[in-house]
C-alpha cells in the first residue's frame, strides 16, 4: 500500500481511467504521485504524494531524505553565507513536516510554519488564504515577529507547486510588510501548466526581488472538460458506505467494536523548552537538543511495542508532522527487522476506494479532538485500515489529548479496531512565554553614544550608563585595596588611576593582536552563530561593561558581515555583590523583548559574574514582575566552564584584556555610589577624553573584523562541533579557585583571579601578591611577565594548573605589608 506503483499498477490508474486525467512528466513522476478524489467544490482530483508522509504511510527515512535533499539544494543555490541568513516557511497542514526537513537541509536556518490553530495571547505576524483548499485561512504566529523581518532569503515550502497562487499570494503579502531581495520556492513537485509557468518571472519583476524555484520533479496534470462535475459525481456514488460501516470506504472492512481505551500511554520525556513544531518558530539549536533526546525517546517507545511487531506505524497529528517523523526515523533504526512507516491524520476529506490503482485505499473517520477554532468536525487518517500494522504509535500534542481523543468513536478506538497494539505518545504543546512589560515604565534616559560618550561610533554601542566624567573618582591603587579589604569601601565606589601603558607594553599589545586576531575572530564567529542558532534569530546584544563591550561590538560586526543583520548593542553595568543595573533592565524591557536579550562578556574566570547575573535576574523578576531575561552569558572564552554559550574554552590572551579604557571606548569601570547614582539613574562611568591619543578601541575591532573572511570555514566547523557537543557547565574553574585559595592560605576566593584576562586586571587595578603561571606557557603571558616585573611581583610556575595563569591579590593587604608571603612588615 505504500508504493505509488504496486505490482505494476500505478496508484493513479483508477482516477485516470474514469476521469480522463493525465499525469505528464518525468518517468519517475508516477513513483512520487498517485491520484485520488476529494469532496471539494474547487478541485475534484487530489495529487497524493508517496514521499510526504501524510496520506500514504512511508518509510521515515524516505520522507526525511526527500525534504533534507531539497534543503541541501537550496543551500547550494544560496551559498553558505546567504543560507545562514535564510528563514524557512512551511505551509499548514500538509507541508509542515516537509518544510522542517528542508530547514534541516539548509542548515542554520530557523523554521516557521503557518497554522490554522489560533493561540491565545500570541499576536499574528501575518496570514493568507489558500484558494483551492478545503480549509483556507493560514495564520503566522512566530514567537519572535522579527523572524519574518530580516533581510535574508525567505524559503517557502509546499508539497506541490500547482497554480502558484498560494505561494505568490504569500510572498506578495509578506513583501509588503517585510520586503527582501530574494525568495526561494521549494516543492516536491512542480505541476504548473504552461500558462502558469511564465507567471513567476513576471511576479519577480513586479515586486523587484529574485524568486527561484527548487523541486524534486516537474510535470503537469491534463484535465478534460467537465472533470470537476464528473469527479463530484464519482464521489457521491462511492461515498455512501452501508449501514454500520461509518468511517470507511464502501469496499473497506467494517469497524469492529473495540474495547474502550485499549491503548498504552508512553511518557516520552520530551525536552523542556523545545517546541513541538514550527508553529511559533523552531531554531537549529532546538533541533540539536531534540536530536540529542531522540534516541532515549525512541527507546521508550520501543519498550511499549511487542517484540514480534514486524510492521509499525507512527501516526502524527495534522500539523504535528515533524516530531512524529523524527521519532519514527529513530525507531526505524532501533527496531531491527521491523518495517516502520510514518503518516499523519488530516482535515482533508478524500474518497477511499479499495483498489490497487487508487492512492487512498481505506479511510478512518473520527471527531476532531483539539477543540479547533472553527468548531467540531470530522478528521481522517488514510491507508491504515487493512494495512496489516502490528502496532500504531499515535503521536499528538497535549492540546489534542482530550476526551474526544479517548471517546468510543475517537481516534484511539478507531485505530484499535484495526491493529492489536495502540500506543499513545503526547508531546507538550509549546506556547510562547509572553514577556511582561510594566504598565507605567519609569522615565529613563536614552543610551549614551559616541562621540559625546565613548570613542566608539554611535551605531557600535549604546551605553545604559550615567556620565560621571566631571566627578573625581580615582584613588591610588594601594589605598583602594586597603579600603576594600578592610570592608570600608566597595570596589565600585571609586576608580583606580588609569594605567598608562609604556611604549614597550603597547608594542606587546600590538604584537599580541597581530598574533591572535584570527583566533579571536574565529571565537567571535562561533559564539555569535551559537547565539543566532540557540537564543534568538534577532538577538539584542547587551554587553557587561566594560570587558564585554569590545566582544559585543565584534559579535554585532560578525552578524552584519555574515548575515546582513543590524543587531542592537548596549552596554550595562553589573557589580559583584550589588547585581546588575535594574534600571537598565527596565529600559531594555520597555524597548525590546526580554527573551531576545543576550548578555555578553569577554571571558569567564571562576564564574562569579555568571552567578551574580543569575541571582540578580531572579531578584529583578521578583521585584518588578518583568520576566523573560535569560541570565546565561555568552562569552568569547569560557576557561572556567561556567556557561553553555562560548566561542572557545581555551584560556588564551585576548588583547582587549591587556588594556583598560583605551581598548574599551575610553570608558572607565562602572561606578555605583549612592551620592552619585539615584534611584532613577543608571550606574555611572567616566569618559576619559584626555586619553584619546592612546586609544586603540576601534583599531582593535577593525583588526579582528578584518580576519572574518579567512576564518569563515573554521567557524562553520567549530559551530557544528559545538552544537553537537555537551556544553553543560562543569564549574571546574570554581573548584580550582577554591583549591588554590586554600593551598595558598588566602581563604577568600574573591582574591583569586584565574585566567589571562583576570590576571591582567589584577596587575593593572589591584595590589597583586604573586602570579601563578602554567609551566611552559608561552607568548600569551609576555604582557603578564612584563607587568609583573614592573610591579615587582613574582611569577611562580606551576606544573598542574587548569588555567594559563592565575593572579593572586595581596591577602589582608595593608600598605606596610611586603614580601612574597604578604606578611613581612618593613620598618
Amino acid at each position: 500500500m505504500d508504493n505509488a506503483v504496486h505490482n505494476g499498477v500505478w496508484s493513479g490508474t483508477w482516477v485516470a481511467e474514469r476521469l480522463g486525467v493525465e499525469l505528464v512528466g518525468r518517468h519517475d513522476l508516477r513513483e512520487l504521485l498517485g491520484l485520488a478524489l476529494r469532496r471539494n467544490p474547487k478541485r475534484a482530483h487530489l495529487l497524493v504524494s508517496n514521499v510526504l508522509g501524510k496520506h500514504v504511510p512511508q518509510s521515515p527515512a524516505v520522507v526525511y531524505g526527500h525534504g533534507f535533499a531539497l534543503g541541501r539544494r537550496v543551500r547550494e543555490l544560496l551559498g553558505a553565507d546567504e543560507s545562514r541568513r535564510a528563514v524557512v516557511l512551511g505551509y499548514a497542514e500538509t507541508a509542515t513536516g516537509l518544510g522542517h526537513c528542508v530547514a534541516d537541509g539548509v542548515g542554520l536556518a530557523p523554521y516557521l510554519h503557518s497554522t490554522r490553530r489560533p493561540v491565545e495571547g500570541v499576536a499574528r505576524a501575518g496570514g493568507f488564504e489558500e484558494a483551492h483548499s478545503h480549509a483556507t485561512s493560514h495564520l503566522l504566529l512566530p514567537e519572535n515577529p522579527a523572524l519574518l523581518a530580516g533581510p535574508g532569503p525567505l524559503v517557502l515550502v509546499d508539497d506541490e507547486f500547482s497554480t502558484g497562487n498560494t505561494v505568490l499570494n504569500t510572498i506578495r503579502a509578506l513583501h509588503e510588510r517585510y520586503p527582501r531581495e530574494r525568495y526561494v520556492i521549494v516543492a516536491l513537485v512542480d505541476m504548473r501548466s504552461a500558462a502558469d509557468a511564465g507567471r513567476l518571472d513576471v511576479f519577480a519583476d513586479e515586486i523587484g526581488a529574485r524568486v527561484d524555484l527548487v523541486t524534486t520533479a516537474d510535470g503537469t496534470v491534463r484535465l478534460p472538460e467537465g472533470v470537476l462535475e464528473k469527479g463530484q459525481e464519482l464521489v457521491e456514488r462511492y461515498e455512501n458506505p452501508p449501514s454500520g460501516a461509518r468511517g470507511t470506504a464502501r469496499t473497506a472492512p467494517t469497524d469492529p467494536q473495540p474495547p474502550h481505551n485499549r491503548f498504552t500511554r508512553v511518557e516520552l520525556r520530551w525536552p523542556r523548552g523545545i517546541p513541538d513544531g514550527g508553529r511559533h518558530g523552531f531554531t537549529p539549536g532546538h533541533r540539536i537538543r531534540m536530536e540529542a533526546a531522540l534516541p532515549a525517546m525512541a527507546a521508550r517507545l520501543a519498550e511499549c511495542l511487542p517484540e514480534d511487531a514486524r510492521r509499525v506505524l507512527v501516526l502524527g497529528f495534522e500539523e504535528l508532522m515533524y516530531a512524529p517523523l523524527r521519532l519514527a526515523r529513530e525507531l526505524e533504526q532501533v527496531l531491527e527487522g521491523a518495517e516502520v512507516r510514518s503518516s499523519t491524520t488530516t482535515r482533508s476529506p478524500v474518497l477511499a476506494v479499495d483498489d490497487p490503482g487508487y492512492a487512498i485505499r481505506s479511510r478512518l473517520v473520527f471527531p476532531a479532538h483539539d477543540d479547533p477554532a472553527d468548531g467540531p468536525g470530522e478528521r481522517y487518517t488514510y491507508n491504515v485500515a487493512g494495512a496489516g500494522f502490528d502496532a500504531v504509535v499515535a503521536v499528538v500534542d497535549s492540546a489534542a489529548d482530550t476526551p474526544e481523543l479517548h471517546a468510543p468513536d475517537g481516534l484511539l478506538a478507531k485505530l484499535a479496531a484495526h491493529t492489536p497494539n495502540v500506543v499513545l505518545a503526547v508531546v507538550p504543546s509549546y506556547v510562547p512565554a509572553l514577556p511582561h512589560v510594566p504598565e507605567r515604565p519609569r522615565m529613563l534616559p536614552e543610551p549614551l553614544r559616541g562621540p559625546a560618550f565613548s570613542s566608539y561610533p554611535p551605531d557600535e554601542v549604546g551605553w545604559l550608563l550615567r556620565d560621571l566624567s566631571d566627578v573625581s573618582l580615582e584613588a591610588p591603587t594601594e589605598e583602594r585595596e586597603e579600603a576594600i579589604q578592610a570592608g570600608g569601601a566597595h570596589y565600585a565606589e571609586s576608580l583606580p588611576v588609569e594605567y598608562q601603558p609604556s611604549d614597550q607594553y603597547q608594542e606587546l599589545f600590538r604584537a599580541a593582536l597581530d598574533t591572535s586576531a584570527a583566533r579571536i575572530a574565529q571565537a567571535v564567529g562561533a559564539v555569535t552563530e551559537l547565539v543566532l542558532a540557540e537564543r534568538s534569530p534577532r538577538p539584542v546584544l547587551v554587553s557587561l561593561a566594560r570587558a564585554g563591550t569590545p566582544v559585543g561590538a565584534l559579535m554585532r560586526r560578525w552578524a552584519k558581515h555574515r548575515h546582513g543583520l543590524e543587531l542592537p548593542h548596549y552596554a550595562v553595568s553589573i557589580v559583584r555583590g550589588r547585581g546588575i543595573d535594574a534600571n537598565a533592565l527596565r529600559w531594555l524591557a520597555a524597548h525590546h523583548d526580554p527573551a531576545d536579550v543576550v548578555f555578553v562578556d569577554g571571558w569567564t574566570g571562576k564564574g562569579a559574574i555568571t552567578r551574580e547575573l543569575a541571582d540578580a535576574i531572579k531578584e529583578f523578576e521578583d521585584s518588578d514582575g518583568i520576566t523573560g531575561f535569560d541570565p546565561e552569558i555568552a562569552v568569547l572564552a569560557d576557561p572556567g566552564s561556567c556557561v553553555r554559550t562560548y566561542g572557545t574554552r581555551e584560556d588564551f590572551l585576548i588583547p582587549s584584556a591587556c588594556l583598560n579604557s583605551t581598548v574599551s571606548g575610553l570608558i572607565s569601570r562602572t561606578v555605583l555610589r549612592a551620592d552619585l547614582v539615584g534611584p532613577n539613574d543608571f550606574h555611572g562611568a567616566k569618559f576619559y577624553r584626555e586619553l584619546a591619543g592612546a586609544d586603540v578601541s576601534v583599531d582593535f575591532l577593525d583588526a579582528v573584523a578584518a580576519r572574518f573572511p579567512e576564518v569563515a570555514d573554521a567557524v562553520d566547523t567549530t559551530v557544528k562541533e559545538l552544537l553537537a557537543a555537551d556544553r553543560s557547565p562543569t564549574w571546574e574553574g570554581w573548584a580550582a579557585v577554591e583549591r588554590i585559595s586554600e593551598e595558598y592560605e588566602i581563604h577568600d576566593v574573591n582574591l583569586v583571579k584565574p585566567g589571562v584576562g583576570e590576571t591582567t586586571r589584577v596587575l593593572l587595578r589591584r595590589v597583586p601578591w604573586k602570579i601563578l603561571a602554567r609551566a611552559g606557557a608561552g607568548a600569551d603571558l609576555d604582557h603578564v611577565r612584563l607587568l609583573a616585573e614592573q610591579r615587582g611581583v613574582p611569577v611562580e610556575e606551576v606544573a598542574e594548573l587548569p588555567y594559563t595563569c592565575v593572579g593572586l591579590i595581596h591577602p589582608k593587604y595593608t600598605r606596610g605589608a611586603t614580601g612574597a608571603d604578604g606578611k613581612a612588615v618593613s620598618v
